[in-house]
């Protein structure tokens, strides 16, 4: 498989992971009831869903384009950061391990602004989901920032992909929201059944992600740091 596909598969995947998670999974839940609140109108809802969905992609494709576009515009810092990347990545990955582990635990100062600020979105037309999107994609909590900073960043500078993957992220952080928004277009029943699951699903999908994650740090480390089998 060539490595840009897996790159693009990891960034997607590291998304979904994200959107499922419990802080990231609140503000999709928001999103929801704003995206289905005109059930009568599926086409107005399937509008609403890719609108967000747009406004969490560009965001992180934006932020994306400057972190990592900047670092790799710098000859000399980014032949360093190609050198070092693998060294590096040990490191960050068991980090973000332990963080989806939930082994340390961590929280961030919250803010009723963003809350406001959605209130007063929630009150506009479909076109209100875009702002949405961008709204809460730039709310990063413990678990989303590992994910973006620790996980996608590196990846896109490995990658020398500052545009597609962070792209790829942000749609995939989008997932449950436009999943909402389709079913409902397609006038499916019992969606309160389905996004039921959606904790449980987080649950092992986080703890097998940190498992993964810190048994590869592990392993990079043990070649790129400690060369055991250089």
């Amino acid at each position: 498989m060539p490595d840009w596909v897996l790159g693009a598969a990891s960034a997607f995947w590291f998304g979904i992971l994200t959107s499922i998670s419990p802080c990231p999974l609140a503000t999709n839940i928001t999103a929801m009831s704003f995206v289905g609140r005109r059930v009568g109108s599926p086409g107005k809802v399937l509008l609403a869903g890719v609108l967000y969905t747009v406004g969490r992609a560009l965001t992180y494709l934006v932020l994306g384009a400057l972190l990592v576009g900047s670092l790799l515009s710098a000859p000399r810092l980014s032949l360093v950061l190609q050198r070092t990347m693998n060294k590096a990545l040990g490191p960050i990955l068991i980090v973000v391990g332990v963080l989806l582990l939930g082994v340390i635990p961590l929280r961030l100062p919250s803010s009723g602004l963003t809350q406001r600020m959605g209130e007063r979105i929630a009150k506009w037309g479909p076109f209100g989901a875009l702002l949405l999107g961008v709204l809460f994609a730039l709310t990063f909590c413990p678990v989303s920032a590992a994910f973006f900073f620790g996980s996608l960043l590196p990846l896109a500078i490995e990658q020398q992909s500052p545009v597609l993957l962070p792209a790829l992220f942000g749609i995939g952080t989008a997932i449950p929201v436009l999943g909402f928004a389709v079913a409902i277009a397609l006038g499916a029943k019992s969606l309160g059944k389905v996004f039921g699951k959606v904790t449980k699903i987080e649950r092992w999908a986080r703890l097998i992600t940190g498992v993964v994650f810190i048994g590869v740090g592990i392993y990079l480390m043990l070649v790129h740091v400690f060369r055991l089998w250089a």
